[in-house]
């Protein structure tokens, strides 16, 4: 893909016509798991493929990898135990109440429970960092296993590498408690989403050449692949629950498959093997907008993030800080597909230029109200390319209230100030205020906040942004506008103590956590798919 806009409808490529028909589905859904003698010729594909990545990526072959053969029941397991110990696990659980009061999931959605359900029905084999093994599943097919086992190999040549425990886990996962801290997590935030789609990407890369170089094809001779694949992907195949799943959830499931994917494609196509490969993993992008811009990384061009002022001598009497993050391209991609369909997702992604968000939860709130979206205030501030792109947004933004809000009734037609031009809307709902101001090419949202208070920071934070480009959000010593500089900046802050409870990226903990959890059926159903 290039430059910047992620596909939303089908379309017909000409490698699709140069491939065999499809194969006839099969109906008998009884599951049946590998003999001793095919978990054998499994294995002895191991340290083939494991030399096939290595070629194909340039990475060099450190160690043996281990190799096991798994069962549905260790699978569970296994799951079970990440969604208790994991510490992504922990964010998302976190991050559902804002999620909720951002309208990215519906109020009553048990996310828990679903989450479970989706990883049974799309684990297809998983890499584990921590013992170094390629953990393949007894219950699938040798001849589907093959493409499988050269992504899951791939991941092990990137950890031999960049060691990717370490590696992929930088967003901080402590409590913002200040203006300090809060600069760190915003510098931070979408790191994680990109090397999850660098690995991804390249992994998916390497089991996509896999299955076409024995027909003569690859994806650098044959670019238009990538497409084919991405198509099938939209579509949720023999999968029920993917079918079933929100739109964040799915989404953030496929980002670092299909938007990797192409990323990985450009980097190659334009700059070679050893950029997209060794180079991306020891020069990784910083954020959903790289990945889905891949020359601007090739330039080392990085997204400007909103500078957020001091908030905290304003809110913090009344809440407690609970989450901080930016609103990436990835994350305005979703909730303008949520809000206005594929349209709107299609003509706004691309307009969007910086986000971000604070949550605090209120202090006197009760263990039983702490669980409702009642007791979160929100703020949300979004730039854009032109002023028509903030007023769309806007727009948008307000024609949803009614589904996150019952009672929503508008307070103002509008209120123009004369010294800033600045477009005030205010609505009262029965979890309190929501106020959205649009300023030039800004969009302030403050949801449940008071009055005073909501005008308060939407002075101080569309005031602190400026007149002219946007500031960026720094470390809490300064802010870094030299790409290269900055990237030095986000890797060289020593992690930071965790607190009871983790923060979360709105988006990136999904990703990360689908990523972490193993290769999905959807994104092997679609490589497969798209050759047949």
């Amino acid at each position: 893909m290039r430059a910047g806009q992620l596909p939303v409808s089908p379309a017909r490529h000409s490698f699709a016509a140069q491939t065999s028909p499809a194969k006839p589905q099969k109906n008998d859904k009884t599951e049946t798991h590998i003999t001793p003698d095919q978990a054998k010729q499994l294995f002895a594909l191991v340290d083939q493929l494991l030399k096939f990545s290595s070629d194909e990526t340039g990475l060099p072959i450190k160690s043996d990898v281990k190799r096991q053969l798994t069962t549905r029941a260790a699978v569970e397991s296994y799951l079970s135990e990440k969604f208790n110990e994991d510490e992504d696990a922990k964010r998302m659980q976190r991050s559902e109440i804002v999620l909720k009061k951002f309208g990215l999931l519906d109020r009553d959605f048990d996310l828990k429970p679903f989450l479970l359900s989706l990883l049974k029905e799309q684990i297809e084999a998983y890499y584990d960092p921590k013992d170094k093994t390629v953990n393949l599943l007894d219950w699938v097919s040798v001849d589907e296993q093959k493409p499988v086992l050269a992504h899951e190999l791939t991941h092990a040549l990137q950890d031999q590498h960049v060691d990717l425990e370490k590696w992929s886990d930088q967003t901080p996962s402590d409590v913002s408690l200040n203006a300090g801290d809060d600069s760190v997590h915003l510098a931070k935030d979408e790191l994680d989403t990109a090397r999850e789609a660098v690995t991804e990407g390249q992994a998916t890369a390497v089991m996509m050449d896999d299955i076409l170089k024995p027909m003569g094809h690859s994806l650098i001779k044959d670019p238009e692949v990538v497409e084919v694949i991405k198509q099938q992907m939209a579509g949720s195949g023999d999968s029920p629950i993917l079918a079933r799943a929100p739109l964040l959830l799915s989404e953030s499931m496929m980002f670092p498959y299909r938007e990797g994917l192409s990323f990985e494609q450009d980097i190659w196509m334009d700059e070679g093997q050893a950029a997209a490969f060794t180079g991306a993993l020891d020069r990784p992008p910083s954020s959903s907008w790289e990945i889905m811009n891949p020359r601007e990384y090739e330039k080392d061009h990085v997204p400007v993030v909103p500078l957020l002022p001091d908030i905290h001598p304003l809110v913090d009497g009344l809440y407690r800080p609970y989450d901080i993050g930016q609103v990436g391209q990835l994350d305005v991609h979703i909730l303008t597909g949520i809000f206005g369909g594929e349209d709107a997702a299609r003509e706004l992604t691309p307009a969007w230029d910086g986000g971000l968000y604070w949550a605090g939860q209120l202090r006197n709130a009760t263990p039983a109200e702490q669980a409702s979206t009642k007791s979160i205030g929100l703020l949300y501030l979004s730039a854009w390319k032109s002023s028509e792109s903030a007023q769309k947004f806007a727009t948008l933004y307000a024609s949803e209230l009614g589904r996150k809000y019952s009672g929503l009734k508008p307070e103002t037609l509008s209120r123009r100030s004369s010294s800033d031009g600045s477009e005030e809307q205010v609505y009262s709902t029965d979890e309190g205020p929501v106020v959205i101001t649009r300023r030039g090419k800004m969009v302030f949202v403050t949801e449940s906040f008071n009055l005073d208070l909501a005008r308060h920071l939407a002075l101080l934070i569309l005031d602190a942004q400026g007149a002219g480009e946007l500031k960026m959000a720094g470390t809490p010593h300064a802010p870094v506008p030299d790409a290269a500089l900055r990237r030095v900046a986000l890797e060289s802050d020593g992690p930071r103590g965790p607190e009871d409870v983790p923060t979360s990226p709105l988006t990136g903990s999904f990703v990360h956590f689908f990523s972490d959890c193993g290769v999905m059926k959807f994104a092997v159903d679609a490589a497969l798919q798209s050759v047949r």
